[in-house]
């Protein structure tokens, strides 16, 4: 089942593919498009699945994916998928408030949801990509980061106060212009569409997409580094959303307005937007 994470992917895909006028025949690099987009080749692998799905490309065994079609739509996601993602966000916010142990069994999370045993397995094994759980040898799955601790809140906006505002001043600083408008088009989407209990995943994805291709843009590889780990440390408790909807359309206009400096060339300026961005992020609890 394709999840709403790899669609939008697969859209940001389609982008690159049609501003580099690749057409039919034309192979894709499933490296390449992860280093590109600023993302791990986990889910990259997912959305060149899912465009394999509608008839756009075709995995060949000697020769990679290849292009076939353009036409085919991009379908949305199964229904199914709001139920995987409403269950992400309850076990995120039982992570965060103490409610789940370090290790957890499929039979749990089966019991404690309200799910299936399939959609059970599908939720672990997103978990598992994103790098946030692990399958344990034998029996039973172990989350890979601590629950929510207010001290570490406090460090990491410290930390992320010296390095993020700071990227945009390193001398390699640029950022594809491709990537702004697929930026853009993600932010206007957000904002568009209407918010559900689900709707935490996809919008944190797309800020950590955000704040890691600016990173990325930085040149400054140890920049990127940190942005992305602190990006995966902190990935459970924004699940966990809990300040509604109006954050969400701040965030949103912040992020468009860095974009506007950044193309304005005021660097200076969107350094400025960055550290006001984080300093208000921080004060949330």
């Amino acid at each position: 089942m394709t999840t709403r994470l790899q669609l939008d992917l697969a859209e940001r895909i389609m982008d690159l593919i049609r501003s580099d006028g690749l057409g039919a025949g034309s192979r894709l690099n499933e490296s390449d498009i992860a280093r590109r987009l600023n993302v791990s080749r986990t889910p990259v692998r997912g959305a060149l699945d899912h465009l394999a799905s509608v008839g756009i490309a075709k995995r060949n065994p000697h020769r990679g994916i290849e292009l076939v079609d353009l036409d085919p739509p991009l379908t949305a996601p199964a229904g199914d998928d709001d139920t995987i993602e409403t269950a992400m966000v309850r076990l995120a916010h039982d992570r965060e408030s103490g409610q789940l142990a370090d290790e957890v069994s499929e039979q749990e999370v089966m019991r404690r949801y309200g799910l299936s045993r399939q959609p059970a397995q599908q939720l672990l094994r997103r978990l598992a990509e994103l790098e946030m759980m692990e399958r344990k040898p034998g029996y039973g799955w172990r989350f890979l980061a601590p629950p929510r601790d207010p001290r570490a809140h406090a460090e990491r906006y410290r930390f992320r106060l010296l390095i993020e505002p700071m990227g945009f001043l390193e001398p390699d600083f640029a950022l594809a212009e491709s990537w702004i408008e697929a930026m853009r088009r993600d932010h206007r989407q957000t904002l568009s569409r209407p918010w559900r209990e689900g709707s935490a995943i996809g919008f944190f994805e797309m800020n950590a997409a955000f704040h890691e291709g600016l990173a990325a843009g930085s040149g400054n590889r140890f920049i990127h580094s940190a942005v992305k780990r602190l990006n995966q440390l902190r990935r459970l408790s924004n699940y966990d959303w809990s300040f509604g909807y109006e954050r969400v359309e701040v965030n949103c206009r912040e992020h468009l307005a860095m974009l506007d400096a950044v193309q304005a060339g005021d660097l200076r300026q969107a350094g400025v937007l960055m550290r006001s961005h984080l300093e208000r992020a921080s004060r949330l609890r």
